[in-house]
């Protein structure tokens, strides 16, 4: 499917944040958009381009990003590029494709993926700003953008992403914005586990953390049978070059244990022991008050069982009596 029914791009050369405005206004006076997939195309770049990405900063490069002619498969070419002069521009850029009448949930034709799923990746550690790229999921969702859309080539969702990627921060904005339970929405590029499974597996210690912090299931079994716990990567396995990852991949795979729910052991009550036999001399005693034991009821018989009381040389034993009076012998 191609781009149809494209409005005329917006003149001029606002600023992120100038252009909002007029842009909501415009999609909320157009009803709603049916999402579409936009072509393939190769990232525009200057002709004496000394690199082999696109940065913003250049002034040939930003001429080009703010040029209304760069189309919309050109710019979704530059996104595609995993440099940080690209993702921690992800706002420029995705507003920019916005500006040429991009629908909100509109895909790339490469990767299938929508502004909010590259959102979800911008903000990595290392390569992108997590708060930039959540300011603008903030903005996508304010105009529509759907957080349970999944791309076609991946199966996964904007939260998936998010916690592949170890962006905590998009990941409370997306399920902000989703269903309950939608924490738990399941991957079948994972084995049909969770987002939950895909950060463990990953290493992806602070998307876990908040996953748990937002209620996400620790028991959740994938179609192989593995909790969370279960994919962290066995720091055994790891060269010595990983060491560092293999500290984290223990350190996490503590705390899915930990959250785990403890099975007690029931504790194994044995056959109750024989009550201590009698003397000669405590049967006498007995039989002077009367009392037979296991004597029929009506006879005074003695009821309950042994007793004992604290001497400093030992326990006495004794038997206890239905007045709860004991026989010490």
């Amino acid at each position: 499917m191609t781009k149809e029914d494209v409005p005329e791009p917006l003149e001029g050369r606002d600023s992120v944040l100038g252009h909002h405005a007029r842009l909501s206004a415009h999609l909320q006076n157009s009803g709603p958009q049916q999402a579409v997939i936009h072509q393939v195309a190769s990232a525009p770049m200057p002709s004496d381009c000394e690199f082999s990405f696109f940065d913003p900063s250049d002034h040939q490069c930003r001429e080009i990003l703010l040029d209304p002619n760069t189309t919309v498969p050109e710019l979704f070419a530059v996104l595609r590029q995993w440099v940080p002069q690209v993702q921690k521009n992800v706002d420029l850029i995705g507003s920019e494709i916005l500006k040429r009448g991009c629908g909100v949930n509109d895909r790339d034709g490469l990767t299938d993926m929508s502004l909010l799923h590259y959102c979800c990746k911008a903000g990595a550690p290392g390569i992108g700003d997590a708060d930039t790229a959540a300011s603008f999921a903030r903005h996508l969702l304010a105009l529509g953008g759907q957080p349970n859309l999944r791309s076609r080539w991946t199966n996964m969702r904007a939260l998936h992403y998010a916690a592949y990627f170890d962006v905590p921060q998009l990941i409370r904005v997306v399920l902000q914005a989703s269903q309950p339970g939608d924490v738990d929405a399941t991957c079948s590029d994972f084995d049909f586990g969770t987002a939950l499974h895909i950060a463990a597996s990953n290493l992806c210690t602070s998307a876990v953390r908040c996953l748990l912090d937002l209620g996400a299931n620790p028991t959740f079994k994938n179609e192989r049978g593995q909790r969370p716990a279960d994919v962290v990567p066995d720091p055994l396995n790891m060269p010595l070059e990983m060491a560092d990852a293999a500290g984290v991949a223990k350190e996490l795979h503590a705390l899915l244990r930990e959250t785990l729910p403890r099975i007690c052991s029931p504790v194994h009550l044995g056959p109750p022991s024989p009550p201590p036999a009698l003397s000669d001399r405590a049967r006498a005693q007995l039989g002077t008050l009367g009392i037979r034991l296991g004597g029929p009821r009506g006879d005074r018989w003695a009821e309950g069982g042994p007793c004992g009381v604290d001497r400093a040389d030992g326990l006495l034993p004794g038997f206890r009596l239905p007045e709860s009076r004991p026989l010490l012998f």
